[in-house]
């Protein structure tokens, strides 16, 4: 089964020759080596770059094993450039390569060179890699499938596709296994021998039941608001133990460094400022969050503000939660100050856009309640609700766009609609 993945393989292909070494990071098994040793690999040979110019290492594989050594790999490397012409350096599981970051400062400095590497251990996956390469570095991040890409290759409709999907996730391996608890059984082992393993070993976590109960009150609680000491204070509601705010913050950043979550800030819109925290938290792929659940936690509803945040960043857009401060009046007569809440403000260069998120618009109440907010903002950037609702793509009057959720995901360009 091969899954087309466009979105990166255009990026790379975009990037080539720019004399900076293409840093391939993301979510472990979220298909970084298949995306560069099969989709890009096959791509080049296309545009007829000779076989000989193509110099691969996966470093895991045992017949590698030699040249995790410096002086074997690049005495290796450079006995295989034999001429002027490109050559394309595709490294897997860079980490296992000895002084990695220094030996690929040294290869980025030959001339007709153009490199490309992944690696899949929590060190490699964090964050601030890009600072290993002291300015060298080009970074493409890689997501699990999108609802479009797990769809290019799923048999059934759409409506059973979103059924699997919220509730498997989109690592693509997933899609290997043939039955609902071997699906089950693999994003279990998967979170917990792969995941689990690499954050503890890279932070030097001492108490892994710590880390795991703070994991399951986010998994619990996906789009909605928490800062440390909140955790704190649940972790001492449910555990009737002690853990300090510092400490739940230091786990926090473990697993946001791992890509197993991701933050969302809150913005005040009219005062044009970060809030600060507290903050809302998804995952990176909703089957490893119900994974680590036992899968007895599925809220569509919550599931589906998930999917839609994943999606934006795919897409290249800096998501954050919208803020907006309303003087209003209550029943009494008395001025009240109110603070409405807009899903997601997302910004990409020059655009923006700003989105609620509702499962289900069954009457006017709630369409107004959705709409209120956006309506606040007073400005003129484009409004849209996402919903899971039977509807064609509608402006009403006010100039708030409706969309199906599957319209919205299966298009790459439905917020220009």
């Amino acid at each position: 089964m091969e899954i087309s993945r466009d979105l990166y393989l255009n990026k790379l292909l975009a990037k080539r020759h720019n004399k900076l070494i293409k840093v391939i990071t993301g979510l472990r098994r979220c298909g970084k080596s298949y995306l560069l040793f099969n989709l890009f690999r096959d791509r080049l040979l296309s545009e007829n770059v000779p076989e000989n110019h193509i110099l691969e290492i996966a470093f895991d594989l045992y017949e590698n094993k030699k040249y995790r050594s410096p002086e074997a790999f690049l005495p290796y490397i450079k006995e295989q450039i034999a001429d002027s012409a490109p050559y394309y350096i595709l490294l897997d599981e860079i980490q296992l390569l000895d002084e990695f970051e220094a030996v690929l400062n040294s290869l980025a400095r030959l001339r007709n060179v153009d490199i490309y590497v992944t690696g899949s251990n929590a060190k490699f996956l964090s964050k601030d890699i890009i600072t290993e390469f002291r300015g060298r570095g080009d970074e493409i991040h890689m997501y699990p499938l999108t609802f479009a890409e797990f769809m290019s290759v799923y048999s059934g409709d759409r409506v059973s596709a979103w059924s699997e999907y919220v509730l498997y996730g989109g690592i693509p391996l997933v899609l290997e296994q043939t039955s609902p608890e071997q699906k089950a059984e693999f994003l279990k082992r998967l979170f917990s021998k792969t995941y689990l393993s690499d954050i503890i070993g890279r932070n030097r976590i001492k108490n892994k039941i710590e880390l795991e109960e703070i994991l399951n009150i986010l998994s619990s609680a996906i789009g909605s608001l928490t800062n440390p000491t909140k955790l704190s204070a649940a972790f001492k509601s449910i555990k009737n133990k002690t853990l300090s705010p510092n400490t739940v913050k230091k786990y926090i950043e473990c697993l946001e460094d791992s890509f197993l979550i991701d933050s969302a800030s809150r913005y005040d819109i009219k005062g044009k400022r970060y809030i600060g925290a507290p903050l809302k938290y998804y995952f990176g792929d909703l089957g490893l969050r119900n994974a680590r659940l036992n899968f007895r936690q599925i809220e569509e509803n919550h599931a589906m503000e998930n999917i839609i945040f994943n999606e934006l960043k795919a897409r290249g857009y800096n998501v954050d939660i919208g803020i907006i401060v309303s003087n209003e009046t209550d029943r009494s007569g008395k001025k009240i100050r109110k603070q409405l809440e807009i899903d997601f403000v997302c910004n990409k260069g020059s655009k923006r856009f700003y989105i609620q998120s509702a499962l289900t618009l069954p009457d006017q109440a709630k369409r107004e309640q959705e709409q209120r907010s956006l309506l606040k903002t007073d400005d003129a950037f484009k409004k849209i609700i996402v919903t899971k609702d039977a509807l064609a793509p509608l402006y009403n009057e006010k100039g708030i766009l409706t969309m199906n959720i599957f319209d919205f995901l299966l298009n790459p360009n439905s917020l220009d609609f």
